[in-house]
């Protein structure tokens, strides 16, 4: 296996990598010495048009090129595995998931503060990081804390994002024991909006956000499946910038899923996004355009708010049994819009969780890794301009500026 750790030696030393379907599919076989990737509806398009869009579009240097490699791979190498463990044990698609909380947020809104601080209830299940970076096999519940992959899944946060833009932590707090939202999981069908945030495949993104969800949600139910068989909880709580995209495939296949919707000025969230994709992005590419940046995800999250606007005005009764939170309100007492959230579902809350959750937040202050400064301009996004563009998302959702 291509080892990540060489991202940080002089370029001399960066060993050239084909960014091939074939040499990706071959290196995945040889070191899992698996061969079944599982149906080939759920993944091999979105694999094979990430493939072409990171050679044609992404404009990677060797360091990119590798980094692409990797990233790839390790979700193939995931795909192998954990197909090969539901083939062995097959009671596995028989875990009932009951009632899942999903946070729609868009970015910069909240929803990762608001999800760690729901991780504190022992009554429900989060994805973590280090489970999803390495998913096979399922993680166990007398291990949960002590499991190797967390050290391993640390030491890849070492020697990538943070060897490489230390600042990164300023503007999106990475680690191996923090909660993981479902963009993560969905990378996992190769029909997720993370790749786009690592690299520049504006063309494999416009496909993503068009392609029919409804296959992506069905995996998502069945790696859910398979990571509480072994570690279960009364309930999966779960957030992702990518649901926006998906609501009702996310419906479909959850009939009984709870919706959280969070809310902030967009000139607010806009900016700092721009600001995360373009660091992300000069890792592993020497020609990172902001301004065409700005003009991307600008157009990406106002489609992401109008499908918000169009779920909440249907009639599914997810859509009608919605939560909202506002970024402003939630700063003014967390664990009080915690105790919102919990009762609007009726969902008891313990004294224990009640504790847990101040304690985090006493522990875990704002800025604490640092404060990154970014404006619209520096993306070339006009405010008055772009105030217009969101404002049928700041009206019908009562979203006040900042």
């Amino acid at each position: 296996m291509i080892a990540a750790a060489t991202i940080r030696d002089p370029a001399p030393s960066i060993p050239e990598v084909k960014l091939t379907e074939g040499a990706l599919l071959d290196t995945a076989r040889t070191n899992t010495g698996l061969a079944d990737f599982g149906d080939e509806a759920d993944w091999r398009e979105g694999f094979t048009r990430l493939v072409a869009s990171l050679n044609e579009e992404a404009r990677l240097n060797a360091v990119g090129r590798l980094i692409a490699f990797n990233e790839v791979l390790r979700h193939l190498e995931n795909r192998l595995r954990v197909t090969d463990d539901l083939r062995r044990h097959p009671e596995i698609l028989d875990v009932e998931i009951v009632k899942p909380l999903f946070m729609v947020g868009l970015p910069r809104t909240g929803s990762t503060i608001m999800h760690d601080l729901l991780a504190k209830d022992p009554s429900n299940r989060v994805p973590m990081t280090w489970e999803c970076h390495l998913m096979s096999p399922p993680a166990e519940a007398a291990t949960f804390e002590t499991d190797p992959r967390i050290a391993i899944c640390e030491a890849h946060f070492e020697r990538t994002s943070r060897a490489l833009i230390p600042e990164f932590q300023a503007l999106h707090e990475m680690g191996a024991r923090l909660a993981q939202e479902c963009v993560m999981l969905n990378a996992f069908d190769f029909r997720s909006i993370i790749f786009a945030n690592q690299f520049r495949i504006p063309g494999y993104e416009r496909w993503v956000e068009e392609a029919d969800q409804t296959s992506v949600y069905r995996t998502h139910k069945r790696q859910l499946q398979y990571m509480q068989w072994r570690n279960p909880r009364e309930r999966w709580v779960l957030k992702s910038v990518g649901y926006h995209w998906g609501l009702d495939a996310i419906c479909d296949v959850y009939p009984d899923a709870r919706i959280v919707m969070t809310h902030r000025d967009p000139l607010k969230l806009i900016a700092s996004h721009c600001s995360l994709v373009s660091m992300a992005c000069t890792m592993g590419s020497d020609e990172v355009d902001r301004f065409e940046i700005g003009q991307i995800w600008g157009r990406s999250w106002e489609e992401a708010m109008r499908r918000c606007v169009a779920f909440r005005r249907s009639d599914r009764p997810q859509a009608k049994n919605a939560f909202d939170m506002h970024f402003s309100v939630m700063l003014q007492d967390q664990v009080g819009m915690a105790q919102r959230i919990y009762d609007h579902f009726g969902i008891p809350m313990s004294a224990e969780t009640l504790q847990r959750m101040h304690t985090f937040i006493e522990r875990n202050p704002r800025d604490r890794h640092g404060t990154h400064r970014y404006t619209l301009e520096q993306f070339g996004l006009d405010r008055s301009r772009e105030h217009e563009r969101y404002r049928f998302y700041q009206d019908f959702f009562k979203v006040a500026e900042e």
